[in-house]
């Protein structure tokens, strides 16, 4: 990457290629963070996220942030960087509430966080938050939204693909804000590390998602969360989270037993086919005895 010539030294120089190497470094911090998905129907908004534990002794890091009643971001990358982000979010809703007596619109505040990031590519004193975001809500308008800031142009085809297929956008769409300033909107979305698998899995249900309960809604979320993790890996009410707002209900968090109900119908997942056999398994003791 230009090391050599130090095109990465801050976010304002060029490299010959025609990158600015810190926003791209940025972008795979959020590549390389847990995985969190959002989705939406007519009626509800629900966003799922996985929980890591620095150790054993840890407790679970949460990736979901309320916002306000009716808006809440999942995050992926530095967590640092999110508290940041969302503190400036809740305070901007707070001020709106304050001067207009109404709940901010999720796109009007999506692209005030995309014009925060985007200053932060233009100095040479800063840096790019390293943090990508979902953001869901239901506005005033009825609305539902699934916004992300993350590190990827995957929706610009997507939404060229949808409209082929002669699929057009009803009413507020979900959007997407990038560490670079850039944001989109979407159906659905996920972002994190080994979001690809999920990516898949919303892209061949997600035309039925308008017409989804809430409850095939979280069901949808859970599955395609599944697919994020490793063969080894199982999701429960203690590494996962699942958020769910809707313009009568506000925000509102699955508790772990009603969460438990929709883990119980998780697909199980086959074992990856390169996986040690316990034969070689039970060997490696030995090999490394002498």
């Amino acid at each position: 990457m230009y090391r050599n010539q130090q095109y990465d030294m801050d976010c304002i120089t060029w490299s010959p290629g025609g990158r600015v190497l810190q926003v791209e470094y940025a972008m795979e911090a959020v590549k390389q963070g847990t995985p969190v998905l959002g989705l939406r129907s007519d009626t509800h908004v629900v966003l799922a996220s996985f929980k890591k534990a620095q150790s054993e002794l840890a407790q679970h890091q949460q990736k979901i942030f309320k916002i306000d009643d009716h808006m809440c971001i999942g995050i992926s990358g530095l967590t640092a960087d999110a508290r940041v982000l969302a503190e400036y979010m809740r305070n901007e809703c707070l001020n709106h509430r304050y001067v207009y007596d109404s709940p901010m619109l999720v796109g009007r505040l999506v692209s005030q966080v995309a014009d925060m990031s985007q200053q932060k590519t233009q100095s040479s004193s800063k840096r790019p938050f390293g943090v990508g975001m979902l953001v869901v809500g239901c506005d005033e308008k009825g609305g539902r939204h699934v916004a992300a800031e993350d590190a990827e142009l995957f929706e610009e085809a997507l939404w060229r693909r949808h409209a082929r297929r002669g699929l057009r956008r009803e009413g507020p769409p979900p959007l997407r804000d990038l560490p670079d300033g850039n944001f989109f909107e979407y159906f659905a979305m996920a972002i994190g590390g080994r979001s690809t698998s999920a990516k898949t899995y919303l892209e061949k249900n997600f035309e039925t998602f308008k017409s989804t309960s809430e409850e095939g809604l979280i069901q949808h979320a859970c599955e395609a969360l599944n697919k994020t993790l490793a063969s080894d890996q199982t999701l429960t009410t203690k590494n996962m989270s699942v958020v769910v707002i809707s313009a009568n209900n506000k925000y509102r968090e699955i508790s772990a037993d009603d969460l438990q109900k929709y883990l119980d119908k998780i697909e199980k997942k086959e074992p990856e086919a390169d996986a040690p056999t316990e034969t070689a398994a039970a060997a490696a003791p030995m090999d490394t005895s002498g």
